[in-house]
């Protein structure tokens, strides 16, 4: 599913959003199995959206083994790993760019598509699937030196508890800090049935012992005590410029970089990515 509907942040009103009401409601009332079916391949199926940037030179493609499935992954230079960690329907070629400025600066540049994503094996797509790609890639990784999140990436980031992401700086980019919030209201306001929503967030939490109102992105970081640089557009439509301000305003060991024009995508490559690295590398020596 598109992130229009996880990511989206319109209060506007809309005929086709009573519509889809209307009619997720009566499907529920209908035939409720049916309709439960059709919410999980609907709101758990992320778009599997081409590549975004030309493969760097030099970059080595392996696989890793995960609880959710083989992973794909992405590897260029030499040196300590950062690791990062893509969006919902994205992928890691997101980062290429990146990745060409992490090498060139020393270090090795981890990407991986999650689960359900890109070329990585998996059919659903959540948090706890999110968590689980990465504690895998972790667990292969040598020397992390840090993580870098962006969108859905940020919030797995910080609710993963494995060591070497607790103990290392982030560089979150467009962050989604208020999760739960976000998705709930999100899907509201597509005007998909709330309760059958419901259902469909349960039967994930009882599969994966994970409720879902645990998830608190922003107390996670306010926990930290690494630094974190945060760099977010103020026109983003996807994830809210404000809550990445208050945060920044509120936590001391993270500080937020603003920008303009970039929007919830191309903000991934822009200059003020790369000088935040170059800083976070630099206060980190």
């Amino acid at each position: 599913m598109s992130e229009k509907i996880y990511f989206n942040t319109s209060g506007k009103f809309s005929l086709k959003r009573s519509l889809v009401n209307m009619s997720t409601r009566l499907h529920h009332t209908v035939a409720p199995k049916h309709a439960r079916n059709t919410a999980r391949k609907l709101l758990l199926t992320p778009v599997r959206t081409p590549a975004k940037n030309d493969e760097p030179k030099g970059l080595i493609k392996a696989k890793v083994q995960s609880t959710e499935g083989e992973l794909s992954t992405y590897s260029l230079g030499e040196g300590p790993t950062w690791v990062l960690t893509h969006g919902w329907s994205g992928t890691a070629s997101q980062f290429f760019p990146l990745m060409e400025h992490i090498a060139a600066k020393g270090f090795r540049a981890l990407a991986y598509d999650h689960p359900a994503h890109g070329q990585s094996q998996g059919t659903q797509g959540h948090i706890p699937a999110f968590i689980a790609g990465l504690e895998a890639i972790l667990d292969t990784a040598d020397e992390v030196a840090g993580i870098i999140g962006h969108s859905m990436g940020t919030a797995s980031t910080l609710e993963c508890r494995h060591a070497k992401a607790e103990n290392c700086p982030l560089l979150l980019i467009a962050p989604v800090l208020n999760y739960v919030e976000n998705l709930f209201g999100s899907v509201a306001r597509s005007g998909y049935s709330m309760k059958l929503f419901s259902e469909v967030v349960n039967e994930i939490e009882v599969k994966y012992n994970f409720p879902i109102q645990s998830i608190d992105p922003l107390k996670r970081l306010s926990q930290r005590e690494h630094q974190t640089i945060i760099v977010h557009d103020k026109d983003d439509k996807f994830t809210r410029f404000d809550v990445s301000k208050d945060a920044s305003e509120s936590i001391e060991r993270a500080a937020l970089v603003a920008t303009t024009g970039q929007g919830h995508g191309r903000v991934m490559k822009c200059q003020e990515v790369m000088d935040s690295f170059d800083k976070l590398i630099t206060a980190n020596r």
